[in-house]
This record gives C-alpha cells, structure tokens and sequence, in this order.
C-alpha cells in the first residue's frame, strides 16, 4: 500500500526497451548466446540498470553489489531516460528518504520515476508532493489504515483467505500468481474502496496498465491504450466517488475517506484519477508480489521454514522477512533541489536520483546474511520494502497482516508448496514482480 515504497506514478513501468535500445545501451552485455556479462567485464559506466531484460531474467543483483562495494553514489551519464544517480547502499538510501529539504519527490520537478511524469495527462498524486500538501492528501486516508481499523479487516481478510486456499487443486499445478496472489489482493483492493467485488479483477488490471505502459505483452497499444484505460478508470470511479460524497456520513473506506476530506473532497478528475492509481498500485503489487516472491522463497530456503512450522509464533517474522527478501518495489526516484555532496560525489541541482531499495535490502553493511532468508533475523522488521520517512508506506501494517494470515492458513493446510520451475519474471525495473509462478500443493 502507499506511500512510498509501496506505491508508484502512472507514467511508468517496464522502462522504454526493444531491441533499438538492447543495441545502443547494452553495448556488448550481451553476447550471441544470450547470457549477461558480469560486473567485472563491463564499462559500469555504459550499463542501463533498468533494462527490462535485465528484469525479466532476473539477473541484477551482482551489478547492485559491485555498486555497493565500489561506487555507492554512481552516476550513469546516458540512458534512454537521461543522467541519474544510483544510491545503492542502506544507510545513504535511509539518508536521501529522510532528506525531503533537499530530495524533493514533486512531479514539478519529474516525479518518483526515472521516466518524468507525462505533462499532456498530468496526474496529481500525494506521493509525488513535498510537505505541506503531501501531509494533507495523506492524513485523509491515513483513518482506514489506523489500528482499530485493521483490527476490523482482520476477519475479513482471513475468511477470504481461507475461501480462496480451500477452492486450490490438490496435486495438480496452477498458477500462484493468478489463483492466490492477485485473487487475494483484489479482494482486500476492492474491500479498502468498497468497490464491487464482481468487478475486482478490473483493479489488477488498471495497476498493470499504471505500471506498464512500455510492456507491449500487457499495453500493446502504448500510450494510447495507456490513456484509455485509465479513463475508463476514472470513469468507473467518478460514478462511486460522487455517490459517496452524498451520502451524509462517510463509509470506512478509502473513497468515502476523499470524498469528505476537507482537503480533498473538492480533487479535480485528474487529482482523482492519480490518486486512485497510486492506492491500486499500492495495494495491488508489494503485497501481491510478495506473496509469490514468499512462496518462492519456501522453495530456495525450505529448512528456514521449518522453523514456522514448528514454531507457528514465528510467522510475523516470516511475513517480514520476506518483504525483505522480495523488495517488490525496486526504487524511488528523487531530485536534488540543490547541490549535495555524498562520498566524494557532487549531485548536482536537477539531477535525478535513484535509490535502489533491492540493492539496500541486500546491503552487507546493514544487514547480515542478505542474500538469505533468515526466519528468526533479529531486527527482522529492519527493512526498507516500505521507504523510510515522510513517504513511508501508510499501508505497511496491512501488508504484513495480510501476509501472516496466509501463512497461517498455508501452514495449516499444506507440508509444501512445490514450485515447479522457475517463476516468469516481470521484464520492470521498478516494479519487481511475478507474471506468472506454477505450483503444487502438497497436503499436510
């Protein structure tokens, strides 16, 4: 869920890529048999870090460790996207989120993108405000994430739990991704708006759209499907939205809570529209993508959760961990409004800066054993899968009890959840996840 890390900007997604792009930026990444060569072989300079093949196969952790280890404030001088810095390391990462004086997040200045924000289909969102106005949009939505109100989701979320795990074939594969993991956020999206729920695929459909304008697998179309469905969006929306602003008590939910905020009940359409975005990505792809990336982990780690299994006190850990672990959301971008020095390094006014949330989440300096999934990790809610600071995720409690109440329920029911090879990756460098994982369940 927003803010942050949790969340995106709709004028993104899979990075600009084709093969014009694999020829001018890779510059011999590549060779005739397709693999990708290493760090060490390689002009660090020349490499685009966020080329979707890169993504797709699932290969960029070694590039984000030689940053780490040789340059933590790194400057790429060309891209299909223009210069930017790579921020690498935990702590300078925590630094630069904290730093919203001099890190600014504001669409005026190009937004939380490497891609600047489209100003032909302008779509205000929170996450891409500096205060005070950030704090005001928040604090609307901030009530249906409070305690008292995920204490009254908690049933709710483990009754639709339990529906969708005992409606799964036994011994027969199927797709996670579809079947558990966009199943269960859709319903807790549609839930959160009290949105129809014969309608709730439509949300995972418009986050795919928000995130992926240049994949041509889900938006061959391009920008003019891209502006399409998002209207239909909005479309769909404004008929819910101004119902709810009648009514003369607000409901529990996130569009009752925008439609009688003072601070944004009077939102033009365009408001509307990217804030929408932002609280359907939000509550679609960390958690969603966390969820596989967890069962994925099971399957790369399988004596760490024996450890849940035996201990079942253990699963908040679990659901923490593998937040971790997973990083569903890759980076943030931020803008220096100013000149600032960081290891020797001149960030420059105007520049785009990039902290790479993957790379701090596997950061040796902050974190032991990184690479690792490590059940009973102390500190183990030490992560930065949410951002840190004023624009960290206002629905990160809501994740983590979403993701324990599965775990729960998974432990209760199967020995294993056998992933039968290797996931399909999604080819986007800002939203990591899972397009597809097959799977069999094996009973306890």
């Amino acid at each position: 869920m927003p803010d942050s890390s949790c969340v995106i900007g709709p004028d993104i997604g899979a990075s600009r890529g084709g093969n014009e792009i694999l020829e001018a930026v890779s510059r011999g990444r590549f060779n005739t048999g397709g693999v990708i060569a290493g760090p060490d072989q390689l002009d660090m300079d020349k490499v685009f870090l966020l080329h979707p093949e890169l993504w797709r196969r699932g290969e960029y952790f070694p590039y984000f460790k030689w940053l780490r280890d040789n340059s933590p404030v790194h400057y790429t001088a060309e891209s299909p996207e223009g210069p930017f810095w790579s921020i690498t390391r935990y702590e300078d990462i925590v630094a630069v989120d904290k730093n919203h004086q001099q890190f600014s997040s504001d669409s005026k200045y190009g937004g939380i993108t490497i891609a600047d924000l489209n100003q032909g289909f302008q779509l205000p969102m929170f996450i891409a405000m500096d205060r005070p106005e950030h704090t005001r949009y928040r604090k609307a939505v901030q009530p249906v994430m409070d305690a008292a109100s995920l204490k009254n989701f908690e049933h709710l979320i483990r009754e639709r739990t339990i529906q969708t795990l005992d409606s799964l074939p036994i011994h027969e594969p199927f797709d996670f991704v579809d079947k558990v993991s966009v199943e269960l956020t859709t319903m807790m999206l549609a839930t959160l708006f009290d949105f129809p729920q014969k309608d709730r695929r439509k949300l995972s459909r418009w986050s795919d759209i928000a995130t992926n304008k240049y994949n041509p697998e889900i938006c061959p179309g391009g920008e003019a499907q891209w502006q399409k469905e998002l209207t239909e969006c909005l479309m769909y929306f404004m008929t819910l939205w101004q119902e709810r602003g009648q009514r003369e008590e607000p409901g529990h939910d996130l569009l009752s809570a925008l439609a009688h905020d003072a601070n944004t009940k009077n939102m033009t359409p365009q408001e509307l529209l990217g804030n929408l975005i932002l609280l359907i990505v939000g509550g679609n792809d960390t958690t969603r993508n966390s969820m596989t990336g967890s069962v994925y982990a099971w399957n790369l780690f399988p004596k760490e959760f024996e450890k849940v299994k035996a201990d079942r006190s253990l699963v908040p850990n679990l659901a923490a961990e593998t937040l971790r672990w997973q990083t569903s959301l890759a980076y943030m971008r931020r803008t220096a409004v100013e000149d600032v020095e960081m290891h020797g390094k001149l960030i420059k006014k105007g520049d785009k800066v990039l902290m790479w949330y993957v790379s701090g989440n596997r950061d040796e300096r902050a974190i032991e054993r990184p690479d690792e999934i490590w059940i009973d990790r102390p500190n183990v809610r030490r992560h930065l899968a949410f951002g840190f600071g004023i624009h960290r995720c206002v629905g990160n409690r809501l994740a983590e009890m979403q993701m324990s109440i599965l775990w729960e329920e998974i432990l209760k029911r199967y020995s294993y959840i056998e992933v039968l090879q290797e996931p399909e990756r999604l080819p986007n460098s800002f939203v990591k996840g899972y397009k597809s994982m097959n799977v069999m369940l094996h009973p306890a």
